[in-house]
């Protein structure tokens, strides 16, 4: 039987016999794969042609929308991906990891579209800039989607997680999807697409299933596509030099091999929370996925007199860890992904034994329980002690439970330590030291794309060393791959460009979808506070004024709110201030009298204000200046799934002499006509 591939909108198999795909744990063949024979390069140019103006025709939210629905697809089938992952040497605990994990990360992207990005389909990105001394030309940077495909090369690992994780970002933006899962594992990816396609619930294109080699895709790619690695770093930069992704300046994005840290601090000395807090953390990433994760430690820098404190604690642990049948529940670590992967850890392991001595564990004799300990991909863990000097152990990483204890003398020197690994995806500082934190995270932080400082009081929080988050940077520098994914909407901007627009107030207000200031403003007979969302337009406006500010004022402000501080109240004291050199108003006393020129108080459309962005005062008020506000609809953002919408207001307060004394954003919840 051969797993098909999902391409042009139907399931297809590869001619030939294909590539097996074994069980991990009876070693049993379970199914193979090819892409001999199917049309690749169509399965691009249908992306581009169907699944890319699907995509772009939602809008953002639209878009979060439909990831949410699939999260909520998939989790009703979880048990189904949780039985196949089992065949991947997966206890339970792996494939919720994995499994759970790919669906959150859906979950977190459909929260931020909704949340974060804008109802429309442009993503405005910073400040206006100005370009000319009378506000006539300006220029806005914007994102919009690229015109391509985001082809997914994913790692064995992870067959679940790997792909979702770069999905979500992708669809976010408005960019279809290839994906192309690792071999050993890729009847466990089929099963995840295969639900993703039966929902229906993404448009036809956005999602293609590419079962076995990547074959001649790479030759049809152009450079509106994207290509996003997860595997070794040779195969990386095999990949990344690819004469066409060369050629046509193909977006490429790579995390690969990691010798990632974990540092135990000075001060955590055996019977402290921390030194226990490391112990645990250790043993954990040596034995989920069976170390098979691109973010477990490698390197556990410890102080050189707890060396041996740190061994024994961790080798008592370890003892503890039964390795077999994931089916059997005293089973806490599964197999590797296959008998291939279990060698190139083997040859790894002989590396790193010139210059370390084993502490615990065989890297050629197991004890497993409900298996075939030669059939299947079974491993013990092993905890090696490594001399410092070592090259092998910076520099070799056996990609499975096996971790290095490396001692250090001095900050310095394990913040050097730290670089010789070249660039990691993760590493982690365990001290409840916040001066030796400080220096550690600052010494080490150019050569990692995420660090984790654990103590005692995250602890119990802590998603742990070795968990990705969507909503954090997953990649790293160097060796790391030097690529990033993810980070919430800052993975969502990798699949789009990135264009300076410059123009006239006008022409950015109509492009962006936000009133640009310099743009006609609209003072109409009726108050916008009196209109329904689909009512207001950008640019509706309202003045109010002018308010005359008194000392009574403020001196009841004063008294009525407890702020008493000298500017408002020492006219001495507010001489010296070179800022002031008299008494002035408070700047909220400025911002309460605005809301109440530009409020229209009886009940309506607007339902609540929520918050106020970007508050800046710009010149004092002083005793009888005379206050006018000018509150002009800035950003219209509809719900689709709420009787209410957004409005961000533009708020400029100005004085009598036509100078801004505060400039602000109102944000406002308003209610549909319907």
């Amino acid at each position: 039987m051969t797993v098909e591939s999902y391409l042009a909108g139907r399931w297809q198999a590869g001619s030939g016999e294909g590539r097996p795909m074994f069980d991990a744990v009876t070693g049993e063949e379970v199914d193979r794969l090819s892409t001999d024979g199917l049309d690749l390069a169509g399965a691009a140019a249908y992306a581009r042609s169907t699944g890319g103006p699907a995509l772009r025709d939602l809008s953002f939210h639209q878009r979060a929308s439909l990831l949410k629905a699939l999260a909520g697809h998939l989790r009703k089938h979880r048990e189904e991906l949780y039985a196949l992952s089992a065949r991947t040497g997966a206890t339970l605990g792996d494939s919720k990891f994995d499994v759970d994990g790919g669906i959150g990360v859906l979950q977190a992207y459909a929260s931020k579209g909704k949340r974060e990005l804008p109802a429309g389909s442009v993503l405005v990105e910073g400040d206006v800039e100005p370009l000319s001394k009378d506000g006539s030309f300006l220029a806005q940077h914007v994102l919009s989607p690229l015109h391509g495909v985001a082809v997914q090369v994913n790692a064995y690992n992870f067959p679940c997680w790997g792909p979702l994780e770069k999905l979500a970002p992708a669809f976010l933006a408005g960019v279809p999807s290839i994906i192309k899962p690792a071999t050993p594992t890729a009847f466990l990816t089929a099963g995840l697409v295969r639900l993703i396609v039966d929902s229906g619930l993404l448009p036809d294109g956005a999602v293609q299933f590419v079962a076995g080699s990547v074959g001649d895709l790479f030759d049809h790619l152009t450079e509106q596509d994207l290509v996003s690695f997860t595997g070794s770093a040779s195969t990386a930069r095999q990949l990344r030099t690819h004469p066409n992704l060369a050629a046509r300046a193909v977006r490429f994005t790579a995390e690969a091999d990691s010798l990632n840290c974990s540092i135990l601090g000075p001060d955590a000395t055996p019977g402290t929370p921390e030194f226990d807090l490391y112990v645990r953390q250790l043993v954990t990433e040596m034995t989920v996925k069976a170390g098979q994760k691109c973010t477990a430690i490698r390197r556990a820098f410890v102080p050189a007199e707890h060396l041996d404190a740190v061994g024994e604690a961790v080798a008592e642990k370890l003892r503890r860890v039964v390795v077999g049948n994931p089916s059997n529940p005293d089973v806490r670590m599964g197999a590797l992904a296959g008998l291939e992967q279990r060698e190139e850890v083997r040859r790894s392991l002989k590396a790193l034994l010139d210059g370390s001595r084993v502490l615990f564990g065989s890297p050629d004799t197991v004890d497993v329980t409900d298996a075939d300990a030669e059939r299947g991909a079974f491993l013990s863990p092993v905890l090696l002690a490594a001399d410092p000097d070592s090259a092998a152990v910076h520099e070799v990483e056996a990609f499975g439970p096996v971790s290095s204890l490396v001692p250090y003398t001095s900050t310095a020197q394990v913040i050097e330590l730290a670089a010789r690994g070249q660039g990691s995806l993760a590493g982690s500082v365990v001290t409840g030291d916040a001066d030796f934190a400080r220096e550690v995270v600052l010494g080490v932080a150019p050569w990692h794309g995420r660090l984790l400082v654990l103590d005692q009081t995250d602890a119990r929080s802590s998603t742990g060393h070795g968990s990705p988050m969507p909503q954090l940077v997953h990649g790293g520098p160097g060796r790391a791959g030097g690529g990033e994914e993810m980070g919430g909407i800052r993975g969502v901007a990798h699949h789009m460009q990135r264009t300076a627009i410059q123009g006239s107030p006008e022409m950015l207000t109509a492009i962006t979808g936000r009133w640009v200031p310099g743009t006609e403003r609209r003072v109409t007979d009726v108050h916008p506070f009196r209109k329904h969302l689909e009512e207001l337009r950008l640019g509706d406006t309202v003045v109010g004024g002018p308010r005359r500010v008194t000392l009574e004022d403020v001196e009841h402000f004063a008294e009525f709110t407890g702020d008493t501080f000298y500017a408002h109240m020492d006219a001495d004291a507010a001489a010296q201030n070179p800022f002031f050199g008299e008494r002035v108003a408070h700047g909220y006393l400025v911002v309460s009298f605005a809301a109440g020129l530009f409020v229209d108080p009886a009940p309506g459309p607007v339902l609540a204000n929520f918050g106020i962005d970007a508050l800046r005062f710009l010149t004092p008020v002083k005793f009888d200046d005379e206050l006018t506000i000018t509150l002009t609809a800035k950003q219209i953002t509809p719900r689709d799934t709420a009787a209410y919408g957004e409005v961000r207001w533009d708020a400029d307060v100005t004085n009598q002499h036509g100078d801004s004394v505060a400039r602000y954003d109102v944000l406002t919840l308003v209610a549909k006509q319907s």
